[in-house]
């Protein structure tokens, strides 16, 4: 652990009806998410703890449900951008009584803030990101392959050296949010039972080859047994979507007719969510919903596996054929020939995954 999260010395709360919490995790998106157990666990077990998350304003909705959490925004593009912004986000900061700060992003911006809230001694603890670890484990040369503690006990790690000590359990996530009709009328929603499907990724080495994810949903929508609901953002991974929604009876893309609140009630009611290494796992694992994640140059030993869900509902690639992988962290780097290394997954191992975690039996005629 780093110099602060791993201290010997875990700081006692004072006054029960005065400890305010502040948590910082600005973004991505899945590591945002990887804070809601961590969240619930505080609340149940400090039911008298006031905890702030300082995050994007995109990301409120996803502590909508947790008791004694409240958002405060940070507009790092635009009032709080740079130093000068940074220091009147501490000014908005302060007069809430804040009284420790548990830093689950720990980047410059958060270690700026951590010298203005450092300079009123109040208690200020950063997450341990493993860095050298990841590095020993993405290596070419000497590589060691051993699994790092998972981000979400990371998260618990600063918390409890802050005080305030949890046990994650898997009941520890979000309940199931109700479809209103509206949202059941914008994706013309059927009496199914419904199935997500995210297959993008911020890299190209976690993201599923396109032609075979085509294939996979050629097979799952020919089961006729479920509603598939296809997960994405942006104008390229809008336009596919919508070419498969037409090709195939049915599936719905969610793209641009709901927005992020909305998209977190549909996810919440899923029977399964099929993911890459990305922040949809997350978004489905927080709600409990049993995932599938499909893993390219990346693994699930770097500890983004999403929380509570079972190991066997990992599809990797090959490492047999492709021994370096983990090559990055992120997928953003790997060498030459393994930017096909997904390849390796078939989509009938996706169907068979799919009806195994469903228990799905086909009736035959």
């Amino acid at each position: 652990m780093g110099s602060d999260s791993s201290s010997s010395t875990t700081l006692k709360p004072s006054n029960r009806n005065a400890q305010h919490l502040l948590v910082i995790r600005l973004s991505a998106m899945g590591d945002v998410a990887m804070t809601v157990p961590v969240l619930i666990a505080l609340t149940q077990k400090y039911p008298y703890l006031k905890i702030t998350v300082l995050t994007k304003p995109f990301f409120e909705p996803i502590f909508a449900q947790i008791p004694n959490v409240t958002v405060h925004k940070a507009e790092v593009k635009g009032r709080h951008k740079g130093v000068l912004g940074l220091w009147k986000l501490y000014k908005e900061l302060k007069p809430t009584g804040i009284n420790s700060v548990a830093d689950l992003h720990n980047v410059l911006r958060s270690s700026i803030l951590k010298r203005f809230f450092k300079f009123q001694g109040i208690p200020f603890i950063q997450v341990d990101k493993a860095r050298k670890e990841k590095k020993a484990l993405t290596a070419t040369e000497n590589k060691i392959f051993e699994p790092l503690k998972p981000m979400y006990l990371r998260y618990a790690d600063v918390v409890a050296s802050l005080g305030f000590p949890v046990h994650l359990e898997n009941r520890h996530i979000l309940s199931s949010l109700g479809l209103t009709p509206k949202l059941k009328q914008a994706l013309s929603l059927q009496v199914k039972h419904y199935i997500g499907v995210a297959p993008f990724a911020a890299f190209s080495g976690k993201m599923y080859p396109l032609h075979l994810m085509k294939e996979a949903l050629e097979q799952l929508n020919s089961l006729g047994a479920y509603q598939i609901l296809l997960f994405g953002g942006g104008t390229t991974e809008k336009k596919q979507l919508e070419v498969w929604e037409q090709e195939l009876e049915h599936c719905v893309s969610v793209v641009g007719k709901i927005n992020f609140e909305e998209e977190l009630a549909l996810i919440s009611n899923l029977d399964l969510m099929v993911a890459m290494d990305s922040g949809n796992s997350h978004l489905a694992a927080m709600y409990g919903i049993p995932t599938i994640t499909l893993w390219g140059v990346t693994h699930p030993y770097t500890g983004f596996y999403p929380f509570g869900q079972a190991q066997e509902n990992a599809l990797l690639s090959d490492r047999d054929k492709y021994p370096l992988i983990p090559t990055s962290v992120y997928g953003n780097r790997f060498p030459k020939g393994y930017d096909r290394a997904m390849e390796t997954i078939a989509p009938e191992q996706v169907i068979q995954k799919i009806k195994g975690v469903l228990r799905f039996e086909e009736t035959k005629p």
